[in-house]
């Protein structure tokens, strides 16, 4: 069995996925709990996290969940990481992947990159916001399984259809995918916040709102702030966030046209060269 203070000493190394760890407790000794599998198991926790969050998850809350003992889930996994690695990766089913072929089986269009890139921003926005545990659990994994792996595919294609070239298409990934992080986990939190404090989101806005504006009054920030928020006024909170994030995602694929001016190319092509250059001819 893998100790977890083994897996810290190599957690560049460590994943479920590379373990060589046989699924749904094959090749382990003894008799395999009644009723139980790897499957049935993740589904618990991933219920546990969204009903209860990642606070308050343990083996042995999901073994009461389960109504089995805490040694009967180990039979299937050697720790809570492994556990929750492969419930991150099952939610990550829940985006949908532009397809890779077109209607016909030929290729997508040159163009369809921006469409591409709209539809895994959302996808993946929409995870973050459903399962508001997901977004701590990204940096603690190396995030390799199945699910994970063609999402990240999904996004190199798009991204690379783009015509960008290689020296600009990693910052390309970033400025989506690591705007589309922050904008998620912000609306997950702020809707778990809410929920806990028994009000709605539009209860919760205007109640938040009020009280700052009367306690903050000579705040120069909040001054500054008025006319911002009031173009707040008009539609529900929820409208606000498809409002501020179509927006914002329309600002970064712009941002990626801008790019592609063929002046800027073919700089971007000489610093292709250069580097690849640099490291052929680096010592080995």
């Amino acid at each position: 069995m893998t100790k977890a203070a083994d897996r810290a000493k190599r957690a560049a190394r460590t994943s479920v996925w590379l373990e060589g760890k046989a699924p749904r407790g094959t090749g382990r000794k003894g008799a395999q709990p009644s009723g139980l599998d790897r499957d049935r198991i993740t589904e618990a926790t991933i219920r546990l996290l969204d009903a209860e969050g990642l606070a308050k998850f343990s083996m042995r809350r999901l073994a009461t969940e389960l109504n089995v003992t805490a040694m009967s889930v180990y039979w299937y996994v050697d720790t809570k990481d492994d556990l929750l690695e492969l419930a991150l990766d099952r939610v990550a089913e829940e985006v949908r992947l532009p397809d890779a072929e077109g209607d016909t089986g030929t290729a997508a269009a040159p163009d369809a990159w921006r469409e591409e890139l709209r539809e895994l921003a959302a996808g993946y926005r929409d995870l973050l916001v459903r399962h508001p545990w997901v977004s701590p659990l990204i940096g603690e994994f190396l995030n390799i399984g199945p699910n994970w792996l063609a999402f990240s595919l999904a996004i190199q294609r798009a991204v690379k259809n783009t015509g960008l070239t290689p020296y600009r298409q990693n910052g390309a990934i970033a400025a989506v995918f690591q705007f589309v992080y922050g904008f998620g986990t912000i609306e997950g939190h702020f809707i778990a916040r809410c929920a806990a404090a028994g009000m709605t989101q539009d209860e919760y806005f205007r109640d938040a709102v009020g009280t700052v504006n009367e306690e903050l009054a000579d705040n120069e920030a909040v001054r500054s702030a008025a006319e911002l928020m009031e173009s707040r006024s008009e539609g529900t909170v929820s409208e606000m966030w498809e409002r501020d994030f179509t927006i914002a995602l329309d600002l970064m694929i712009a941002g990626i046209e801008s790019m592609l001016d063929p002046a800027v190319t073919a700089e971007d092509a000489a610093e292709d060269a250069a580097v690849k250059v640099t490291e052929e001819g680096s010592p080995r």
